[in-house]
């Protein structure tokens, strides 16, 4: 298995033409059916065949050595009726909907939205497990989803007479941007499901609008985002690599490439902060929001003699 870094390196080396010829000689509309945003039966994956566990926790994985399980997208479908995601027992049962989202991009829809982090993003469940109290799970996990439903929904997804939308369409996550479609590099996340078609390094996974016509120039915007999900999600799992720091004082650890996180996206050391191994600009940004809501904080950077300025 090659390191990380040279699969960052191999990604930087994707030919944005040769990714677009590939999308549409496999071919793709979105029929806005919605199936992507739901949650979904357990047992069901997108192909309607039973998931395997590529989580972290199920896979035994060290951070030392991130791989694409670090980082497992769950893009999953639901076949089930719109009726019965409305009835209590049907939302009970239901696995939620789980796709990863960068903590830059969450601090995106989250100033976007006005919403609170926890409105934005959850822990990614892989590696938690229930606790023996009423106060719900515990553990470490690596990474952000985003926030759902009561119906295991995405919290930003809406149906209208059978017909899907997102309220937050401009500024979704390159999952959503990229989905079914992921690349063929380790350290980069596979949505559930085997993949059902490909050509050259681009793979397509189970979703109704395969094989109907693109235009060049929207199979040429789906691969150059492609290429930025490769990139994006080889530099979190290093960062996540890099950083990760097992902690042992929190109920819930979240470990993304910025550091470990408590459940409402707020730093748990902040004097182990490494600024140099962040994104300066989104970082001032999600350092801002929290300043304006905690004096401690501010105390806090202030005593490390951290520069507030924006860069």
């Amino acid at each position: 298995m090659e390191t990380l870094e040279a699969e960052r390196a191999h990604a930087e080396e994707l030919n944005i033409d040769a990714l677009a010829d590939a999308i549409e000689s496999i071919g793709f509309e979105c029929t806005r059916c919605g199936a992507c945003c739901k949650g979904y039966e357990p047992g069901d994956s997108a192909d309607g065949e039973s998931s395997e566990d590529t989580s972290a926790a199920g896979s035994g994985i060290d951070p030392g050595k991130t791989d694409s399980a670090n980082h497992p997208e769950r893009a999953d479908r639901s076949k089930e009726s719109s009726s019965a995601e409305t009835t209590d027992s049907a939302s009970e049962s239901r696995e939620p909907h789980t796709a990863t989202v960068f903590p830059d991009e969450a601090r995106k829809l989250q100033q976007g939205t006005d919403y609170d982090w926890r409105d934005v993003a959850r822990p990614m469940p892989f590696g938690l497990s229930e606790g023996d109290d009423e106060d719900g799970p515990v553990g470490e996990t690596f990474e952000w989803a985003l926030a759902g439903d009561d119906c295991g929904n995405c919290a930003f997804y809406e149906e209208t007479d059978g017909t899907g939308a997102c309220t937050v369409h401009a500024d979704r996550p390159l999952i959503c941007q990229t989905y079914p479609f992921s690349v063929a590099l380790g350290g980069t996340s596979q949505p559930m499901g085997e993949a059902v078609d490909e050509a050259g390094m681009v793979r397509a996974h189970e979703c109704e609008g395969l094989g109907r016509d693109i235009s060049r120039e929207d199979a040429e915007q789906l691969a150059t985002a492609l290429k930025q999900r490769a990139i994006r999600e080889l530099d979190e799992a290093i960062g996540v690599r890099n950083e990760y720091d097992p902690v042992g004082s929190e109920r819930v650890v979240v470990h993304d490439s910025e550091g470990a996180k408590r459940p409402d996206g707020t730093l748990i050391d902040w004097p182990g902060l490494r600024l140099s191994d962040c994104d300066l600009s989104s970082l001032w940004d999600g350092l801002r929001l929290r300043l304006t809501h905690s004096a401690g904080a501010r105390e806090q950077i202030a005593s490390d003699g951290i520069c507030l300025a924006p860069p």
